[in-house]
């Protein structure tokens, strides 16, 4: 067991090691933003087996920054087996060809871009892991530690109930190098076509589609019926694991 010295820790570590090394071995993964706090659930998750499943989310819209980050992390925590999910080209040839399709149906350019490939990716799974919070939304306030998905799998929740101070200690702790657009005024991190900074006192997640209403990507909510306007289900995207640098 990683011996972190804090109960909130150890109570993160110990939900993480049970699911990955017992009640879901070999059948989890890890969905990570290497957004500007996903190095704790990484750190974490390094030290219980570096080659767990690590699906990271490649809308076509990510932060250059975001990428060069997460391969940073890759190296620094020797993770050996993180995954790109891209979604279908076909389906954006078909419904987003000029790739705006976020001014004018940013929930429709969601489901696209990240809950069909998302839900495809993770067909070979029993559940996964979230680095969601509490303390991140209005929307997000009674997340529980383990919960059942929109798509009906598991999702363990390690860090449901860790706020800002936990975040920064971890990473105090661990030296983790923070993102470089954190101290820019991103808090959380999308796609750079519906992400901007945030002001004092907003929730961290309110540079998100501001202005718009819209909260969630919708991976966590009800699917929008796309299989039929599709195709059926998503063929899965998922991009061969990466080797392990040194």
């Amino acid at each position: 067991m990683l011996n972190t010295g804090t109960l909130i820790e150890n109570r993160a570590y110990l939900l993480l090691e049970n699911a990955i090394a017992h009640e879901f071995r070999s059948k989890i993964a890890l969905v990570s933003s290497f957004g500007t706090e996903s190095a704790v659930l990484l750190h974490m998750v390094a030290q219980i087996d570096a080659h767990l499943p690590i699906l990271f989310l490649d809308t076509g819209k990510i932060f250059p920054d975001t990428i060069a980050y997460r391969d940073g992390l890759i190296n620094r925590l020797r993770l050996s087996n993180v995954r790109t999910v891209r979604p279908d080209q076909k389906h954006l040839n078909s419904y987003d060809p000029a790739g705006r399709l976020y001014t004018a149906d940013p929930d429709l350019c969601c489901a696209l871009r990240k809950t069909m490939p998302l839900d495809a990716a993770l067909e070979p799974f029993d559940a996964w892991i979230s680095g969601r919070k509490r303390n991140q939304s209005e929307t997000r306030r009674d997340i529980l530690p383990r919960e059942t998905g929109p798509n009906g799998m598991t999702v363990i929740n390690p860090l449901y109930d860790w706020n800002k101070a936990d975040i920064a200690r971890y990473f105090a702790e661990n030296a983790l190098p923070p993102h470089p657009l954190e101290a820019s005024g991103f808090t959380s991190l999308g796609c750079f076509s519906c992400t901007s900074r945030i002001r004092a006192g907003d929730d961290p997640r309110a540079g998100r589609w501001a202005g718009s209403g819209k909260t969630e990507c919708g991976i966590f909510l009800p699917r929008l019926a796309m299989a039929d306007e599709t195709g059926g289900t998503q063929a899965d995207r998922t991009e061969a694991p990466n080797t392990m640098r040194a």
